[in-house]
């Protein structure tokens, strides 16, 4: 039997994350969770509150205390890329960012996107950006994770990991809406705006992903790597999926060439190779298995 660790998680009070802190949990290890105070941890785990923006704060909070790994669910800039390095190189053997999909969002690529598509060092890092303003954070949210994955990689000797997370579904507790927009919309025959192309995505289920932020914190590989179920999805397949829980529901695409279109349709394929991490050792599930079951938690069992 191995040795509890002593696993640091910062932000991950909601969806996956909690998922994740149940799962440290019940294999033994120590967690300890830290955020600003407004969501308390589960049962069982030290509650340390603090700032992340704030690197005194931080500091402070954290005392002399070092851990085994740090798992930063609410890494979103480099601002606080830098601060976590400095606060955290010679705490922690090992450090988990959650990344995104979204740093692709520039791989305009039919085939599915390696990690080697987009290399954090190649990226420039600009702290000058305005990363404290919520709307531009909000419309540069790939940038961001893709420049905070720069500013870990730029450090050779910290030891990180940036998992790149596709599209996440399933769970009666999934706060994005997506779903619920499309059932809105196939409840009533309201037109669902897709692109004049529209392309498939890959895409994870919410306790899949869980699973794999488990498996990375044992793990010693560094730099990112892709999370994804294998078989892309396209949004007719996920629509029918929708429709088959609702009763006399009905399906309308509009095709539009400019404007905004509906969540989960895309002009561009947002598909991501999971290879590196299959070869490490993970066995992901195909999305197609696990889709009737994310979508029936989402909208419970009356179809929301």
């Amino acid at each position: 039997m191995r040795n509890a660790r002593e696993v640091l998680v910062i932000g991950g009070s909601r969806y996956f994350g909690k998922r994740l802190i149940t799962r440290l949990l019940a294999a033994g290890d120590r967690v300890t969770v830290l955020n600003r105070g407004s969501s308390a941890p589960s049962p069982g785990v030290d509650h340390l509150v603090a700032d992340r923006n704030d690197e005194k704060s931080l500091t402070a909070a954290l005392g002399s205390r070092t851990f085994d790994v740090v798992v930063d669910q609410v890494c979103y800039t480099p601002r606080q890329a830098e601060i976590a390095r400095r606060v955290f190189t010679g705490r922690t053997r090992r450090y988990v960012m959650t990344s995104t999909v979204e740093v692709y969002e520039y791989e305009d690529s039919i085939a599915l996107v390696r990690e080697s598509d987009v290399d954090p060092l190649d990226v420039a890092v600009e702290l000058e950006l305005p990363w404290n303003d919520a709307e531009f954070l909000d419309t540069h949210y790939g940038e961001g994770k893709r420049q905070a994955e720069a500013v870990f990689a730029a450090a050779p000797a910290f030891p990180y990991t940036a998992v790149r997370v596709a599209h996440v579904l399933g769970g009666d507790d999934d706060f994005t809406g997506r779903i619920a927009h499309y059932a809105d919309r196939i409840r009533t025959g309201e037109p669902i705006a897709v692109p004049m192309v529209n392309h498939p995505a890959t895409y994870i289920h919410v306790e899949e992903i869980a699973d794999f932020l488990h498996w990375a914190v044992g793990q010693d590989f560094t730099g990112p790597v892709n999370a994804a179920s294998h078989g892309p999805l396209t949004t007719e397949e996920l629509c029918a999926e929708i429709a088959a829980h609702i009763l006399d529901g009905r399906t309308v695409f509009q095709q539009v060439e400019v404007g905004e279109v509906s969540p989960f349709a895309f002009t561009r394929s947002y598909g991501m190779d999971n290879s590196r991490a299959t070869r490490l050792g993970f066995r992901f599930t195909h999305a197609r298995q696990w889709l009737p079951k994310a979508v029936a938690e989402t909208l419970g069992k009356d179809g929301g």
